[in-house]
């Protein structure tokens, strides 16, 4: 591979999937006799989001040469992410997810990924390390650290990097991708060691820090060097914190219809408004907001807004002041 130029605005590393959602909500896997096919996958989701901004991105991922594998392509031209750095493995296909809509809380999750999924199998060699190291906004995550070659690959993804503003990891822990929360932890550290910014849930950033309330999780993610932390808290909105300070942002109110692709809106925001230098707090309305949209439509990828349909959520909502700058 040979470095891009001009450099990506945000290039994502990490899981890719078909997702298969029920046309129907509220009933089991059992009766449903109809799904929608969307594109999947959190860093692939992240670079989605990204593109919709008008940001050029692109993710670094592999599928399987079965059928799926060309329409992953195809879908990532569609939505204006560049596929140059979606490989292709020979042995295993590209994973399929089912999901149940149970709103507003509950979205159980069958991942296909056995014996092991085509992203998990990106190795060092397969990386443009100047793209890497160029790219304005660099997204990994917690998932691709949960096997070889993956993890190598992520890690010497991050220590090319050299910790350039702005490293983003999302913690992005899935139990079942892991033998246990302690054989993830040391390798979450590691891979914020080399991060400028982190994202994640409660859940997922006490797999690394430990539990604790949301203000002492942040404060001991600034003290690993982090510039920036984002503790999502679903209903009680977002923690935000920096060297010398932190804030909670309130919910934007939606009705939900799948909240699957919510986390994923949220980086993408991330992303956008590090590049717009907005200040932590416009960033953590704005994500929280755009969200909040996604979580409101069934698709996760299909449904990533533009700022102009944030923008008008935020208006619509009756929270907090949305910061200027």
């Amino acid at each position: 591979m040979t470095s891009a130029a001009p450099p990506f605005d945000v290039l994502t590393m990490g899981r890719v999937g078909i997702d298969l959602y029920p046309s129907r909500s509220d009933v089991p896997l059992a009766q449903i006799d109809t799904f929608h096919r969307f594109l999947g996958g959190s860093a692939t989701n992240v670079a989605v989001a990204a593109a919709r901004y008008g940001r050029r991105s692109a993710v670094i991922t592999k599928v399987g040469t079965e059928g799926f594998g060309p329409y992953v392509h195809s879908a990532l031209k569609r939505f204006g992410v560049d596929d140059r750095f979606v490989g292709e493995d020979e042995t295993f296909k590209t994973p399929i997810v089912f999901c149940e809509l149970h709103p507003p809380d509950h979205f159980p999750i069958i991942f296909y990924r056995q014996p092991k999924a085509p992203d998990l199998n990106i190795r060092l060699s397969d990386l443009d390390l100047p793209s890497i190291r160029d790219a304005r906004v660099f997204w990994t995550t917690g998932t691709g650290l949960c096997e070889e070659p993956s993890r190598s690959a992520t890690l010497g993804a991050l220590k090319a990097r050299g910790r350039r503003r702005f490293t983003v990891h999302d913690l992005d822990f899935r139990s079942m991708f892991w033998s246990s929360e302690n054989d993830a932890r040391p390798w979450q550290l590691r891979a914020l060691g080399c991060a400028t910014v982190a994202v994640g849930n409660r859940v997922e950033v006490a797999v690394a820090v430990g539990d604790a309330e949301p203000e002492e999780q942040a404060a001991r993610l600034l003290q690993l060097g982090l510039e920036l932390v984002f503790i999502k808290l679903g209903p009680e909105g977002t923690l935000v914190a920096w060297p010398g300070g932190m804030s909670r942002v309130e919910p934007t109110p939606v009705v939900v219809v799948n909240g699957l692709g919510a986390g994923d809106a949220f980086g993408g925001a991330l992303c956008h408004g590090l590049l717009a230098g907005w200040s932590a707090l416009k960033i953590a309305h704005f994500a929280s907001a755009a969200g909040a949209y996604v979580a409101g439509q069934l698709a996760c990828a299909d449904a990533m807004p533009t700022e102009h349909e944030v923008g008008e959520l935020l208006l619509r909502a009756p929270s907090a002041q949305y910061p200027s700058s």
